[in-house]
């Protein structure tokens, strides 16, 4: 079986435009990158933990944040790395000021056998659906374009 991971696609609606909530991912390696860095809050789980249990426990993971809401489950995304993907979007509005994520270890410089913490999510950003598509990871397309369309019909 794959491995399986869960997340959650915050959204608000300001004016009359979509904006979602994504964050850039921590650590040395990601320092430099931004278009096609960005996703939603996520992470691995294994059953018997229910994909929105194991979103919900990221995102807070992740941000720091509960988040609440009526949670709508998105298309399972099978993403280049063979991951399966279970998402689920909920609106919201929070302050990404407030988002402190958990950390990792990792030995940096490499081969130097010095170990840091680093966040896991360095920043999280409010985007209009335009930019979000070009800001956010080419697995997760499909993510921004299912909850366009739902919230269009």
């Amino acid at each position: 079986m794959p491995l399986q991971s869960a997340g959650v696609l915050v959204y608000r609606i300001r004016g009359r435009a979509l904006e979602v909530l994504l964050v850039h991912p921590g650590g040395p390696l990601w320092k430099n990158k931004d278009a096609g860095a960005w996703g939603i809050p996520k992470g691995l789980f294994e059953p018997p933990e229910a994909p929105l249990d194991a979103a919900r426990r990221e995102f807070a993971e992740e941000t720091g944040i509960a988040i609440e809401g009526r949670f709508m489950p998105l298309t399972p995304r099978r993403l280049k790395s063979g991951k399966l993907l279970h998402p689920f979007a909920v609106e919201g509005d929070l302050d990404v000021a407030a988002i402190r994520s958990n950390t990792f270890p990792m030995e940096w410089p490499p081969r130097s056998g010095r170990h840091q913490s680093f966040p896991e999510v360095d920043r999280g950003e409010w985007f209009a659906l335009a930019e979000a598509r070009r800001r956010i990871s080419e697995g997760q397309l499909p993510v921004l374009a299912e909850l366009e369309a739902i919230l269009a019909s």
